[in-house]
């Protein structure tokens, strides 16, 4: 079956509460954020990647941090993994990454790509919420297991914890597996999940009763 007709487009399921009056706050963010040095990430970037995407959309999605390409181009999600999550969006959701607002946890690529510290995470932290605040989302899909444990401060892994929705700052959040981790282990069953509980979730954001999952 065709993954776009299982899970169904969420086109219209997110609509714009903030009318033709909405002034996006990403400017600021970004000149408060200047040439950070606020952690040891700074030795070593390219580039600060800070978040790319419409900052008038409903649905956030947030990463751990950025890799090698990522770092060389100031962008997240743009090597394999970030052309992986772009079949996510397009083919499952039936969204353009131009579609829905995309960052990291950290802003800095850890060195090797190891995971980032929890002093790092905090360093960023502050403007992770600014970002928050700015684009309003009305749901989060997080990426992956460092994502997850950073934002909420848990030991819990993201086997355990995909596909159960949490709030974070008062925001409806979904963790599911990083687009890496399903390069490396296709599973068809891991991406459909992903659409069918954030279509739930934006009906309820709605204020819709959510109707039972579509079955396969």
């Amino acid at each position: 079956k065709s993954l776009v007709l299982l899970t169904g487009d969420i086109h219209g399921l997110f609509p714009d509460s903030r009318g033709g009056g909405f002034v996006p706050l990403e400017p600021a963010i970004r000149s408060e954020l200047g040439d950070c040095q606020r952690c040891g990430l700074c030795s070593a970037r390219r580039n600060i990647v800070f978040g790319v995407g419409d900052p008038r959309s409903s649905l956030m999605v947030i990463g751990e941090g950025p890799g090698a390409s990522e770092d060389r181009e100031g962008k997240p999600f743009v090597g394999r993994a970030g052309q992986m999550l772009d079949k996510m969006l397009l083919h499952v959701l039936g969204l353009e990454r131009s579609e829905v607002y995309i960052l990291n946890v950290v802003k800095c690529r850890p060195p090797k790509n190891r995971n980032p510290l929890p002093e790092e995470v905090e360093a960023c932290r502050p403007f992770l919420e600014s970002q928050l605040q700015a684009v309003q989302p009305k749901l989060m899909l997080v990426l992956g297991g460092v994502a997850f444990k950073a934002l909420f401060q848990t030991p819990q892994g993201i086997t355990r914890a995909r596909g159960t929705w949490r709030s974070y700052a008062g925001i409806p959040a979904l963790p599911t597996f990083h687009p890496a981790y399903l390069l490396r282990n296709p599973a068809e069953d891991v991406v459909v999940d992903v659409p069918r509980r954030v279509q739930l979730g934006a009906r309820r954001s709605n204020g819709a009763q959510a109707p039972p999952p579509p079955q396969p």
